[in-house]
């Protein structure tokens, strides 16, 4: 009687769960663009990708990618958005998986991403790139062509600047989480625990910000509807798994970059110090400019200094 209850019980939580999960999906509804300006379509092996662009088409051209969290979007680069407008030609996509863009149940790693942003950069002719978090480690592969498995291959940027970049050490993959983050009901079901109001904004406040009141309501409302959009579990599975991490030597990789490169670090971040950015512009001869009261999102918490930082490479 006792275990017929206890199934009972079970069941009815996986019900409930169920549920729950369909009615978060319904009222998150369908994902709006994060920033102004002409949204387009870039077709991806198969794939939907969703950017916006804004600026003079005949200015120079300027890319920008969004770090990799389980709520990511183009809309990390909100606050510097029009004031690059003002000057470039702004375009940033949703990477596949996030945001906008198409999210199946495909399998998602850091080769997949690499590849993507290869194929993204090819369309432009001698863009110039921020690349946040990850992102720095895909544009990194992508520009070293014996890191990228793809008829894209061939890229050059005319300058670069990463904002607190992956630097290789991070934990490898870890197929048992990635499976059951991947698995129905209880997949659906942490997944909506991690990324619960409550829990992006302890993310946001523990290492993303250096003060969380930075990241204003309506932010912290996009970034809970943005990862309850249908499929957004595949991609944060493979996060939350260790597949996005990139092996790759980031001194190595950027080594042969012609253009002039900016490395840009939040001195509260934890996750990676900025003393590992310094040591990493040294070795790359690298501009390295370190932001006061800003964590991993520099660009969000104090746009002006960000600018201020990047200005002179993104013009040269």
């Amino acid at each position: 009687m006792r275990l017929r209850r206890l199934f009972g019980a079970a069941a009815g939580t996986v019900g409930l769960a169920a549920v729950s999960h369909r009615a978060l999906r319904a009222y998150a509804g369908d994902l709006e663009p994060a920033l102004d300006g002409r949204n387009g379509t870039f077709r991806w092996r198969g794939l939907d990708v969703a950017y916006t662009e804004a600026g003079d088409p005949d200015d120079p051209t300027v890319v920008l990618l969004h770090g990799v969290n389980a709520a990511g979007s183009s809309g990390e680069y909100r606050k510097v958005w029009d004031a690059l407008a003002a000057d470039y030609h702004v375009v940033a996509p949703d990477l596949p998986g996030f945001g906008r863009s198409d999210r199946p149940a495909i399998t998602y790693d850091a080769d997949r991403y690499t590849e993507f942003v290869a194929a993204f950069l090819a369309e432009y002719d001698d863009p110039a790139v921020v690349a946040s978090s990850l992102a720095g480690a895909y544009v990194a592969g992508a520009l070293d062509a014996s890191g990228v498995e793809s008829d894209d291959a061939d890229v050059s940027v005319r300058a670069l600047a990463l904002v607190c970049p992956s630097t290789g050490a991070m934990p490898g993959p870890n197929p048992l989480a990635r499976a059951l983050v991947r698995s129905p009901l209880v997949g659906d079901l942490l997944v909506d625990l991690a990324t619960s109001r409550y829990s992006i904004r302890r993310s946001n406040a523990d290492h993303g910000y250096h003060d969380v009141a930075n990241a204003e309501p309506e932010w912290l409302d996009y970034q809970w509807r943005s990862a309850h959009q249908r499929g957004a579990k595949h991609a944060v599975a493979a996060f939350v798994g260790g597949y996005l991490n990139a092996d790759v030597d980031l001194a190595d990789a950027l080594a042969d970059v012609d253009g002039p490169i900016t490395i840009v670090w939040g001195a509260s971040a934890e996750t990676t110090p900025p003393e590992v950015g310094r040591e990493l512009a040294e070795d790359v001869g690298a501009d390295f400019t370190e932001i006061a009261r800003t964590a991993l999102v520099p660009h969000a918490e104090r746009p002006s200094a960000f600018l201020d930082a990047v200005r002179g490479g993104l013009a040269e």
